[in-house]
């Protein structure tokens, strides 16, 4: 990679460390956040989809602030906010107002994903822009072990409001190190098609059947990794009765598997210049069936089939942005990546709020078995979108046209060859 990638890609997988660190630790504290309050299961489910409901509302305004005024003033500001509200969370009061808190919490973390990619893109070639972005979203799975570890550690010793006030000064020493060592962009001719959107290029996008189509893709990804990180912290202390500081020790190898999954997705997306099929097909199927298996695990063979689960899923993640971020340029990235990020925090509005009532109304065991609809959307959704660059901008221009907006993608086909077996470029019947 080039210089300015590789240092690029160390301060946002920093960044995007402190990011899932901050928004993991409230479900290690779910449990002592729930006695504080006296809330039920359901009720615990809508202190976290408080967060998703803002975070997914403020996905796309955060691709077109992103593109408006410029990436990384857009991270700054979203690291800042959130590690404000990160603190205040350690001061709410009431059931209301824990809500209240996390949903502006939500706000300010909605800001960031896109901004992320808008700076990475500018600062990256298309050809190992996947390779990248995989290994910063490696982070995750590093910022929710360094979650599961550190908010064990701290709620053994204190309580969840002092974890809250202790994690919320991370993000303040992340925004020192992006203003001091971030690079300056790489010239626009290096990092994607040479043009200059048009004034309806956002509109296209929203309306594009196919950036439409890995948003559900991304929204099946995250009914796994929602339903499972929110939930299985709960279910091991409730149901299995392992103490809460050895909760976050058994995260590490799901963690572990899911950042290295990650780089792989990555690297194998842009080996197969997108064609996000040939990952996500394979993956999900095996998904499925560990997800069945594993309510009637006990405490190791949880820990070692969630393990696997998290290696499965973790190769989807790239896929879900393999073509869309192949094939536009920097400018374009931001407000595409938001619109597929908002799909699929849909998920994390949903399903922790059902994963909760479905564990009051029925059992735990139910509500494992309904992630299941998860991998089979995901295989039915990856087989109908677009699977290179070439079909991808085929059908964006043809929805650019079809609304009279100022054509605002290449007239060019890219050079990578159409896949002989992409469905959505196949002939269809009259």
């Amino acid at each position: 990679m080039h210089r300015t990638t590789r240092t690029t890609a160390v301060l946002l997988f920093v960044a995007w460390a402190v990011d899932y660190l901050d928004r993991q630790v409230v479900n290690l504290a779910l449990p002592a956040i729930g006695e504080t309050f006296g809330l039920t299961h359901g009720e615990r489910g809508l202190v976290l989809s408080a967060f998703f409901v803002a975070y997914a509302l403020t996905q796309i305004p955060g691709g077109l602030l992103a593109g408006r005024f410029g990436g990384v003033r857009m991270i700054c500001l979203a690291l800042v906010l959130w590690s404000l509200f990160t603190g205040l969370t350690a001061l709410a009061w009431s059931f209301t107002a824990l809500v209240a808190l996390r949903f502006l919490f939500g706000v300010a973390q909605g800001l960031f994903p896109a901004a992320a990619i808008d700076t990475l893109s500018r600062r990256s070639l298309p050809s190992q822009r996947l390779t990248a972005n995989g290994w910063i979203q490696s982070s995750n799975a590093v910022g929710g072990l360094l979650a599961a570890v550190l908010g064990g550690l701290l709620l053994a010793r204190w309580d969840w409001r002092a974890m809250f006030v202790a994690v919320s000064a991370l993000g303040l020493l992340v925004v020192v190190a992006i203003r001091r060592w971030l690079p300056a962009p790489l010239p626009e001719e290096e990092t994607g098609p040479p043009l200059k959107p048009g004034k309806g290029a956002a509109a296209a996008l929203l309306k594009s059947p196919a950036v439409l189509g890995f948003a559900v893709l991304f929204f099946a990804y995250d009914v796994v990794v929602w339903g499972l990180g929110s939930w299985s912290a709960s279910y091991l202390t409730e149901e299995l009765g392992l103490p809460m500081a050895r909760v976050g020790l058994v995260a590490v190898a799901p963690t572990v598997l899911a950042a290295v999954a990650a780089v792989v997705g990555g690297r194998l997306s842009d080996r197969f210049e997108g064609r996000p099929r040939r990952i996500v097909v394979p993956a999900m199927s095996v998904a499925a069936v560990l997800i069945a298996l594993l309510p009637f695990t006990g405490t190791v063979g949880f820990v070692v089939v969630a393990t696997l689960i998290s290696g499965a899923v973790g190769l989807c993640y790239m896929p879900c942005f393999s073509v869309p971020l192949r094939s536009l340029p920097p400018a374009l990235t931001g407000t595409a990546s938001g619109i597929v990020l908002f799909g699929g925090q849909l998920a994390g509005i949903v399903v922790p709020v059902l994963f909760g009532h479905m564990v009051d109304a029925f059992s735990y065991r139910a509500a494992f078995w309904s992630l299941i609809l998860g991998p089979v959307l995901a295989v039915a959704v990856v087989l109908r979108v677009p699977q290179t660059s070439a079909s991808f901008l085929a059908g964006l221009r043809n929805a650019v046209t079809s609304t009279g907006t100022p054509t605002a993608v290449p007239t060019a086909a890219p050079t990578d060859k159409e896949d002989d077996t992409d469905a959505s470029a196949a002939p269809r019947p009259s």
